[in-house]
């Protein structure tokens, strides 16, 4: 219990304490996110990606399934105006699914086993452990819209999840954006296919937590499938954005 615990604090103080990755994350967000406008925000951990939501005036539909993780989510933003809070993952069709728990960093908990198997052949992953499972509920993206409208921009961040969330879309959003991880870039260009069936989308990428775009013009699907793999290992992570133009 006190790992568990311990595991939330560090969350928490990565993610609201420093205020200069703050200020980045809502410069970077403003770009996508309008006053007045819907987001959706897939895999809310603690919740900073919806409060940066919130604090550009826009309102949120905030999803993490891990039980622990959802309570500090619920204690943070449960009483926020604009912030509807859901215990449930995303994925291709609904129903329930196991997700692997990491107790001791809580924000690379998954509902993929890939990528657990993946995080052995690294060495920036050898230290995860992922040392209890937990049954969830799951919902689509296409069912998120149905109850709640059509949403101007969609996050997600799933640990190696991301293109099952994005199987559960059936129409193109306007904007959005997918975290990958350089144990995984067949998920990113699993993402990337998918994108290319529901729409003509071009694409742009952050790194780590720099929440800086890379390039100033954005590129087709085959540059960034290009850039993913072309990047070092220790690159890790980062999120695609991908916006609409046809």
């Amino acid at each position: 219990m006190r790992q568990r615990l311990d595991g939330i604090g560090r969350s928490l103080d990565v993610y609201y304490r420093d205020t200069a990755r703050t200020q980045l994350m809502d410069r970077l967000n403003a770009k996508f996110i309008r006053k007045g406008g819907l987001a959706f925000d897939i895999g809310a951990h603690v919740g900073d990606r919806t409060a940066s939501f919130l604090r550009l005036g826009a309102s949120v539909v905030a999803l993490e399934p891990q039980p622990r993780v959802f309570r500090a989510l619920r204690l943070i933003h449960g009483r926020t105006s604009g912030a509807t809070l859901l215990r449930q993952a995303v994925g291709a069709a609904p129903g329930q699914l196991e997700m692997y728990l990491n107790s001791n960093n809580p924000t690379v908990s998954t509902a993929s086993r890939d990528l657990v198997e993946a995080a052995k052949t690294s060495v920036a992953w050898q230290d995860q452990v992922w040392d209890t499972q937990s049954r969830v509920p799951v919902t689509t993206l296409d069912q998120l819209i149905t109850q709640y409208g059509t949403p101007d921009f969609v996050k997600i961040d799933v640990e190696g999840y991301e293109a099952e969330v994005l199987a559960g879309l059936s129409t193109a959003l306007s904007l959005l954006s997918f975290e990958f991880t350089t144990i995984q870039r067949d998920v990113a260009f699993a993402c990337l296919d998918r994108l290319e069936m529901l729409g003509i989308y071009e694409f742009n990428l952050s790194l780590g937590e720099d929440h800086v775009l890379r390039w100033d013009a954005w590129a087709s699907a085959r540059d960034m499938r290009c850039e993913i793999a072309g990047l070092p290992e220790h690159a890790n992570s980062g999120d695609i954005y991908a916006r609409l133009v046809g």
